[in-house]
């Protein structure tokens, strides 16, 4: 068999393991937005079985020897062709899925279904009870997890891994130490003045408009509803089942007008990323992010670095005044100051650009104790209320708002969930800044609602190569270099020194 038939052997076995994944994609989608409370124990089996199906599928020896085979086939080619980089991208993950037995895989999907339940239950009745027995199990099989990758330096580091290859617990908390450091004071400075007004966001603001403003929005940057679909869920998300089928979700509170609308910024961010993938890569690995700070990195460039930039107001707001009309009593620069007031507050997912990552580095840290066996799961609500008030300042009333507040831990494994935010925002700032110096009037088209150039640059640079190049190769490609914090720190000192006194 020639190298040529070889390879075309192997994208039919991987998009077999894709249809697999998908259909698995299906119905994790279902469950967070449709399916009724009662369907969870069959949601949990029935995607347990596709997760075993998909595993041994892909650790199948065969793969194995077809990658083998076409070892000197991808030595002959170029490293960044379409054929060497499916190779390559596939050995990797091949490798890695091998030291992982379906039958653990199945354990892992059909507990994350029912714990992802228990959460829905949970947190709005604010009962950590409820779920304490399901996440004693979840740390469990992050610890088993891990152990399938022994010689690690940290417990948490094969769990990064997953999340943003390359990467180990040692280096992100190094990132993290040397943006703490620059972030602390910045956000002393701005909180320690009068806080910005923004009691004009906490109005009544009808859900049917909120959606439909959203819907527009999102259109305009670029998310395709052709190939997209927005609907509710208990927290926002974004999953796809193919190029032309991305989901996105948002949650919607009648009392507060960002939640919808920066919610729904930010998944189309991960959505126009899964849309704009190189179509020739359908059913393979490549067809996916290269990595979770790399997918992040689009999701808060376009929720903050365009989505609360001024000159993006400065078109929308007269659309929203319309949809709203008690907000044509606030000016411009008022509303502006208010989506973007910095304040110590409790909920990651609604907090400002200066102060969100450390709300990623509490949890990080928590991941890690958790693993460590530091921290026990009985004792991690009163430790997040006490480091909470350490960094914050503040106390959550409650656990509903402390450490029941994200799902992640509840629908997933514990390590390597958070510091992907943080990468992103950190990436997404470089990539902007790479982006003006291609299309330096970029701030100019978006006071006229025109975001093609943006959108573009981002898809010919981040979206088409989809997982072909690591982060780090993805990085140097574009900016010549590593992951540097500099350009985030200059956006946001630029940024908030306009706005508060710095």
């Amino acid at each position: 068999m020639t190298a040529e038939k070889k390879l075309t052997e192997l994208k039919l076995r991987l998009a077999e393991v894709s249809d697999l994944n998908n259909a698995q994609a299906v119905l994790g989608w279902d469950q967070s937005t449709f399916m009724p409370s009662g369907g969870a124990a069959a949601r949990g089996r029935q995607m347990a079985t596709l997760a075993k199906l998909s595993q041994e599928k892909f650790i199948d020896p065969e793969i194995g020897r077809l990658l083998d085979d076409l070892r000197p086939f991808e030595e002959s080619l170029p490293f960044d062709s379409d054929e060497a980089s499916l190779i390559r991208v596939t050995r990797r993950a091949y490798v890695r899925a091998t030291k992982v037995p379906p039958e653990f895989v199945a354990r892992m999907s059909a507990h994350s279904a029912e714990s992802y339940q228990a959460w829905t239950e949970a947190r709005p009745a604010n009962d950590f009870a409820k779920v304490s027995a399901y996440l004693e199990k979840t740390l469990d099989l992050s610890r088993e997890m891990a152990d399938y990758f022994p010689g690690y330096e940290h417990i948490a580091d094969p769990l990064i891994d997953f999340a943003d290859y390359g990467m180990r617990a040692s280096t992100v908390r190094s990132v993290f130490a040397e943006l703490r450091e620059q972030l602390v004071p910045i956000a002393q400075a701005i909180t320690s003045q009068p806080p910005a007004e923004d009691a004009f966001l906490k109005q009544a603001f009808a859900e049917d408009g909120q959606i439909a403003f959203s819907s527009e929005v999102i259109k305009r940057l670029g998310f395709d509803y052709n190939r997209g679909r927005q609907d509710k869920s208990p927290h926002p998300f974004t999953t796809s089942f193919s190029m032309n089928d991305v989901r996105i979700t948002t949650r919607v509170q009648e009392n507060d007008l960002g939640d919808c609308l920066f919610s729904m910024i930010h998944e189309a961010g991960h959505g126009m990323y899964e849309q704009g993938v190189n179509p020739a890569y359908e059913g393979t690995p490549l067809a996916n992010g290269t990595s979770a700070g790399v997918h992040e990195s689009q999701s808060r460039l376009w929720e903050n670095v365009v989505g609360r930039s001024r000159g993006f107001w400065e078109f929308f707001y007269p659309e929203l005044q319309k949809t709203f009309p008690h907000l044509m009593a606030v000016p411009l620069d008022a509303f502006y100051r208010a989506i973007n007031k910095v304040q110590r507050s409790l909920i990651r997912t609604d907090a400002d650009e200066v102060t969100y990552n450390l709300h990623v580095m509490l949890r990080f840290d928590f991941e890690l104790q958790l693993l460590e066996g530091k921290l026990a799961i009985k004792d991690l609500p009163a430790a997040w209320h006490a480091r909470f008030e350490t960094d914050f300042g503040i106390r959550a009333p409650d656990d509903r708002d402390g450490c029941l507040q994200d799902v992640h831990w509840f629908a997933g494994i514990i390590g390597g969930m958070f510091q992907g935010y943080t990468l992103g925002n950190i990436l997404g700032a470089q990539f902007y800044a790479e982006a003006l110096k291609v299309h330096p009037g970029i701030p100019e088209e978006m006071k006229q609602g025109k975001f093609d150039n943006l959108h573009t640059w981002l898809k010919e640079n981040i979206y088409f190569p989809g997982s072909k190049y690591t982060a780090p190769e993805l990085v140097e490609r574009i900016t010549g270099g590593g992951i540097q914090i500099a350009p985030y720190i200059h956006y946001l000192r630029t940024k908030y020194s306009e706005i508060y006194s710095l």
